[in-house]
């Protein structure tokens, strides 16, 4: 298949301006994965494969048309010809409508099959009087269909929502990683300057060899250091590639002029339209995993009905008015008919009762399933506002931290070309920076984390 630059369908667009065509903001991306990603279009199969379910099950009401034919001859004779032709429209609780015609004749033809020349026509119905009347496995496959299509609605729902959870969370790594090579390179690019001015200063005589051998090592390992987070960010941009797609299915690339947005987190709340406030009017009951667990407990009842009218005798009556004359409404009356009746019941019903206790524990265990879902969420949701706030101080916390650090490398720094500082003292300093620069880009990763989480434990991704 062919693949498109990515940074080559930025620049045709007209939606954007020249300084920002290699700048893909997380609004951008998001719109992108909603649109075209190919998951995302095979989750709302979901709901189709919901309704294609219920048609099947609305199926079993249809009208029905048979027709039965036999004949045999055998040495010139006839034996019988027989033709019995039957329109059936079943209903919702357990009567079946039918009209039928017979035509049967035949030398030897069981007298009772015997019918006028012109044919036999019937109407009736027929009935259960005990077990299936109320329900029945047509009405509880119809009825379950049904609540398994809002299942599916529900569940396409959830599918939507960890897709772009996913899709979020990736971005995030990218950028977090973008901040960290950004980090590594600023830094590599003071040890070369500091390298290059100790050298001098050795040539002249106002440091020690020692020091340019100390600043040397420093260079190589932040060389290294960087090595290290380029493959890092390799990766992370690779993966947020996975989520890029064109239509028909076109994967885009990012080409190393395309860029995350290091100014994420001032737009990250309008983005993900996500505030603390958004929980405060939440309804757990409302969840699509609490509405899918829900359907599934009156799925189960309406199994559990079903077992428990099967502890009912089976009484099924059939009553059928004859005529020969299909063209007089007239003859059909009670003096001509055809009926029947049906009971049955097994002795002991051990298959019945052990269904309906089966039934019933099921309904246990969903019960228990609701209860333990419906505290995960509450204390899921309760947990990640924590979460937000404090990893919020601690950003604050370690903002000033990188802020006092560069004052503090920067007084050594002078302190050392006035030839009162040690280089040792730098580069102690400098590392002590680094790691908490890394540690401010790692926590404002988790904050982004969380308040996608938050958004994802509330059900709030949408298509």
């Amino acid at each position: 298949m062919k693949r498109f630059l990515f940074f080559l369908y930025f620049i045709t667009s007209t939606a954007f301006s020249q300084e920002s065509t290699n700048i893909l903001t997380l609004e951008e991306y998001l719109g992108y994965v909603k649109k075209f990603h190919p998951i995302l279009k095979q989750a709302q199969l979901v709901s189709s494969s919901g309704e294609i379910k219920l048609l099947k099950a609305r199926g079993a009401f249809d009208p029905k048309i048979e027709v039965d034919y036999s004949r045999k001859n055998f040495k010139d004779t006839e034996y019988y010809n027989k033709l019995n032709t039957t329109f059936k429209i079943p209903t919702w609780y357990g009567i079946e409508f039918k009209a039928n015609y017979e035509s049967n004749d035949g030398y030897y033809l069981n007298p009772e099959l015997k019918t006028p020349k012109e044919g036999l026509y019937s109407a009736g119905v027929s009935l259960s009087l005990a077990k299936g009347l109320l329900t029945n496995q047509r009405m509880a496959s119809l009825k379950q269909a049904k609540l398994y299509n809002d299942q599916s609605i529900e569940k396409q729902k959830l599918l939507v929502n960890d897709i772009l959870f996913e899709a979020i969370n990736t971005y995030f790594k990218w950028l977090k990683n973008y901040q960290t090579q950004i980090v590594y390179t600023d830094y590599l690019t003071n040890a070369k300057v500091r390298l290059e001015n100790v050298k001098k200063s050795f040539l002249s005589g106002d440091k020690p060899a020692v020091d340019t051998l100390e600043a040397s090592i420093n260079y190589k390992n932040r060389l290294l250091d960087l090595e290290k987070s380029k493959i890092t960010y390799i990766k992370s941009k690779l993966e947020t590639a996975n989520f890029l797609w064109l239509n028909d299915n076109i994967p885009l690339e990012l080409t190393n002029t395309v860029i995350p947005d290091i100014n994420t987190v001032q737009i990250i709340d309008t983005v993900l339209t996500n505030s603390i406030e958004n929980t405060l009017n939440f309804n757990v009951e409302e969840h699509p995993k609490m509405k899918y667990l829900q359907l599934e407990k009156e799925s189960l009842l309406v199994e559990k009905r079903l077992k428990l009218n099967n502890l009912l005798p089976k009484v099924d009556l059939q009553y059928n008015f004859l005529s020969s004359n299909y063209k007089s409404i007239n003859s059909f009356n009670t003096s001509n008919y055809k009926g029947a009746l049906n009971i049955s019941l097994p002795l002991f019903l051990r298959k019945e009762r052990a269904d309906l206790k089966l039934a019933k524990l099921k309904i246990k265990e969903i019960d228990f399933d609701i209860s333990a879902t419906k505290t995960q969420i509450e204390n899921k949701v309760k947990g990640t506002v924590q979460q937000i706030d404090s990893y919020k101080e601690q950003n604050r916390i370690l903002e000033n931290l990188v802020n006092d650090y560069k004052q503090l490398v920067k007084s050594e720094e002078r302190k050392f070309y006035l030839g009162e500082g040690s280089l040792f003292l730098i580069n102690y300093r400098e590392v002590k920076l680094i790691e908490n620069q890394l540690k401010f880009i790692d926590t404002q990763f988790n904050y982004f984390v969380s308040k996608s989480e938050l958004i994802k434990v509330l059900n709030r991704y949408t298509l």
